[in-house]
């Protein structure tokens, strides 16, 4: 009797999906104009009413939000309200977020210098960073384990701070991004333990872990495609504008998970290429004044701004399309990883 089906496909088992975590980070913060001077007193942070809507947003699309909070943030009596019940209904966890120029006490200069907390003394950063989580604790009523800088970028100094200080995990490392005053061009891309003497390097010590945000490029194998791009952006072939060239034909492209800064395409093209290099976690970031249009460079008006959440669903909706994702907050993709999500192996230590 003949038949329709192939007989070379009958019975054989469907493919299993990769296992991986997705987190969103949020930098909850005050909104300013980011081209201006660096705020210290009365911050606005409007831009946290509109959390409770992008939270739920968030439930639709079963994300568990990570709040990285700064002081203006938890300072601010009908904001901490906000969070504290957010933090309350066990759908997201609340962090910590050092802006140094707005938090307590105020010493030296507040230039662009100065924004970046890697280049305070640390003894000015262990302070701030003690009014900061006291903050947190007295008005939001948690005690919060994640950390990331302001302006980015960590060392060993700062690192051992954060740690003396009662957090567990660090988000300070932005790969393949550099400034004038840091480099993560060579920092780990996936989670692992950082060594207290160089935090770009994975060491034996298993108190904080650091999960990186995810950035990379269009294609897999992150690390060998960060050299040629680095190689690209070297003084000496940099005037051949290469690393133009590449972007526009797509040949090689320098992505961020973030909504605010990448497409559509882009963000799946990034998730595809994360996926198929066996990371563990998709990290995405993003900062609440985006929530408000007209506070930022990334989202002007209510259109941007419904571009700017069409962006989030249609990302996840891929990865959950292409993975079996689990959805979960900073600490707890530092549970999954302990427990053995995924046999996933920690990168070895180099100390």
């Amino acid at each position: 009797m003949p038949t329709d089906k192939n007989p070379h496909t009958i019975n054989q088992p469907t493919p299993s999906k990769r296992k991986v975590l997705f987190v969103l980070s949020v930098d909850t913060e005050e909104e300013f104009d980011w081209d201006g001077e660096f705020p210290q007193q009365n911050c606005s942070v409007r831009n946290v009413q509109k959390i409770p809507e992008f939270q739920a947003f968030c439930e639709s699309l079963s994300i568990r939000p990570t709040y990285l909070v700064d002081y203006p943030v938890a300072n601010d009596t009908a904001s901490a309200a906000i969070l504290s019940t957010i933090a309350q209904s066990g759908q997201a966890e609340i962090g910590a977020h050092l802006h140094p120029w707005c938090t307590p006490p105020f010493e030296g200069g507040n230039s662009e210098r100065e924004s970046h907390v890697i280049n305070l003394p640390s003894d000015l950063v262990q302070r701030k960073l003690s009014t900061l989580t006291a903050t947190i604790k007295a008005n939001i009523g948690i005690t919060p384990k994640a950390f990331r800088t302001g302006r980015w970028g960590t060392d060993a100094a700062i690192l051992k701070v954060t740690l003396s200080e009662g957090y567990h995990i660090d988000s300070s490392v932005y790969p393949y991004y550099s400034n004038e005053y840091f480099s993560c061009h060579h920092a780990i891309g996936i989670p692992y333990w950082p060594s207290l003497r160089n935090p770009d390097k994975a060491g034996s010590q298993q108190n904080i872990l650091e999960i990186p945000v995810t950035a990379g490029f269009n294609r897999p194998n992150f690390p060998f495609w960060g050299k040629v791009h680095h190689t690209l952006s070297s003084p000496l072939i940099a005037p051949l504008h290469l690393v133009a060239l590449a972007w526009s034909t797509k040949t090689l492209r320098k992505l961020y998970l973030s909504p605010e800064l990448s497409t559509t395409t882009d963000l799946t093209t990034l998730i595809d290429a994360a996926v198929n290099s066996q990371h563990p976690v998709i990290h995405m970031y993003l900062h609440s004044s985006s929530l408000l249009p007209g506070h930022n460079a990334f989202t002007h008006s209510d259109d941007d701004q419904s571009k700017f959440y069409k962006r989030i669903q249609h990302a996840v909706e891929h990865l959950t399309a292409q993975t079996d994702v689990t959805f979960c907050t900073l600490s707890e993709v530092k549970s999954h990883l302990q427990s053995g999500f995924s046999d996933y192996c920690f990168p070895s230590p180099s100390d």
